[in-house]
């Protein structure tokens, strides 16, 4: 499913609702047990009606959930992690929704006399809250299967190209299609599986009915010869949809496959927008969640220029700057926390920073752990040399030499760079050509499709990096 130009899988929008309709419900339900009454003598006693509460908690819940990851394709964990994770949330959202009772007591404005009760209210509320989610997350894995989310897929093609499908290993890279087989066209080599080869007697509109196909994938190497038009828009007109392999690698990846790219494909493609909508809501996310985070991490700042200074003594430098790439190829000075040592480039030459660099101090090493040396980028954000999410800035040496070396690299810096990104989320430290080779490709994905909804979405999983210990 796709939600405002981001690919969500069918069983994360299936769990999402189920709980959303749960945390609508525990309100009224804690409320029950709480006065030991109906809804309607409930809500006659207090004076105001119980749904604000509703909406509201069940706002936070989700909200906090999907930052700790439980809404994410990429969590690996437990049963049991699953619900340590589910606690974390609910204490984050017990937290906040604390600070609204004490601090915005009524929303006069939003809505009148809006109440979420004591605080015995909230902690019955978050305890019914982790039993609902602990048993639909049990009910869903054990009753629920995957399969009735999946789209039954057919592959036009066999050669190179539809063997990159067939490189979709993973469960979770499984998790949105069903592949029942590949059709082989006139004169093509075959490089999938022949077990997985189909039977092609038939038309092409038979063969989809003959499988109850819900789409079809063009995995061709050669289009100029034997591209079945005609047959391709039968199938379509026939309700069955028509996808080329790029796109649909796109949205089961979340990275745009340079091996199978072409550049008509981007010039083509529903994407790479630059609105002057987009513009303007990418500013304001900018100031405010900058701002905001200017605030809230303003005392973690404060020690870490701290410990640097003890670790390096008084005179070492607590920030450093460096230049920068950013929008259109613009050179920029990034701010960021020293996490090296002061003679790290004493030589004056570009290196790339491995995992386990030397050259990190004690203090650094903590702080890219946990990605607070990148706190410091909020000036930029603020200066608008960056934005708050987009591709890491990377220095001009590098870009040079990436630029010759590794095609559609350009593409990446007709955004502004992002001290969070979607490359950063999905794929590790990278401190090579390789590493910058397939970050791209989650790169070129965010340029194609970010949207102030992606964005969010970003800002959530970073949080999930940072609380959980998945960073650098």
């Amino acid at each position: 499913m796709r939600i405002f130009r981001f690919h969500v899988a069918m069983p994360i929008v299936a769990l999402a609702l189920f709980e959303a309709l749960a945390f609508l419900l525990v309100p009224y339900v804690a409320a029950m047990l709480y006065y030991q009454a109906g809804v309607l003598a409930i809500e006659e006693d207090i004076g105001s009606p119980l749904w604000p509460r509703a909406v509201l908690t069940a706002a936070v819940l989700l909200t906090c959930m999907a930052a700790t990851g439980l809404y994410s394709t990429r969590l690996r964990v437990t049963y049991f992690g699953v619900l340590v994770r589910i606690a974390a949330s609910l204490c984050a959202a017990v937290i906040l929704l604390a600070l609204f009772l004490i601090v915005v007591p009524r929303l006069f404005y939003v809505v009148p006399r809006l109440d979420l009760g004591d605080p015995l209210m909230l902690m019955i509320t978050a305890l019914l809250a982790f039993v609902a989610s602990a048993l639909i997350r049990l009910a869903f894995s054990s009753f629920v299967g995957e399969e009735i989310f999946k789209r039954r897929v057919l592959v036009y093609g066999c050669g190179r190209q539809a063997s990159s499908i067939t490189q979709l290993r993973r469960r979770s890279d499984q998790r949105g299609f069903l592949i029942l087989g590949y059709l082989v066209p006139p004169g093509a080599r075959v490089f999938v599986p022949p077990e997985r080869v189909l039977n092609a007697n038939g038309t092409l509109l038979e063969i989809a009915r003959r499988h109850a196909v819900d789409e079809i994938v063009v995995a061709m190497d050669d289009r100029r010869r034997s591209f079945p038009v005609q047959e391709l828009l039968e199938c379509r007109l026939s309700g069955i949809d028509v996808i080329d392999l790029v796109s649909f690698l796109e949205r089961e990846t979340g990275r745009v496959r340079l091996d199978v790219l072409n550049p008509s494909w981007m010039i083509f493609s529903d994407g790479f927008r630059r609105d002057p909508l987009r513009l303007f809501s990418e500013r304001t996310f900018d100031l405010i969640a900058s701002i905001g985070l200017l605030l809230v991490t303003w005392p973690v700042m404060l020690i870490v220029a701290f410990a640097i200074k003890i670790e390096d003594g008084l005179s070492a430098p607590v920030f450093y700057r460096q230049a920068r790439v950013g929008l259109e190829g613009r050179v920029f000075q990034v701010l960021k926390f020293r996490s090296m040592s002061t003679d790290a480039e004493l030589d004056g030459r570009a290196r790339w920073a491995d995992e386990d660099d030397q050259r990190v101090t004690r203090v650094g090493t903590v702080l890219r752990k946990m990605r607070i040396d990148e706190l410091p980028q909020i000036i930029n954000v603020l200066k608008g040399d960056m934005s708050f999410v987009g591709p890491r800035p990377e220095r001009p040496e590098f870009v040079a030499a990436l630029n010759d070396k590794i095609p559609y690299y350009r593409e990446r810096h007709c955004v502004k760079p992002g001290i969070t990104g979607w490359a950063q989320l999905c794929y590790p430290y990278g401190s090579s050509e390789h590493d910058a080779l397939e970050k791209l490709q989650y790169d070129l994905y965010y340029v194609k499709n970010h949207s102030l909804i992606f964005d969010i979405v970003i800002l959530l999983q970073t949080a999930e990096v940072v609380f959980w210990g998945r960073g650098r």
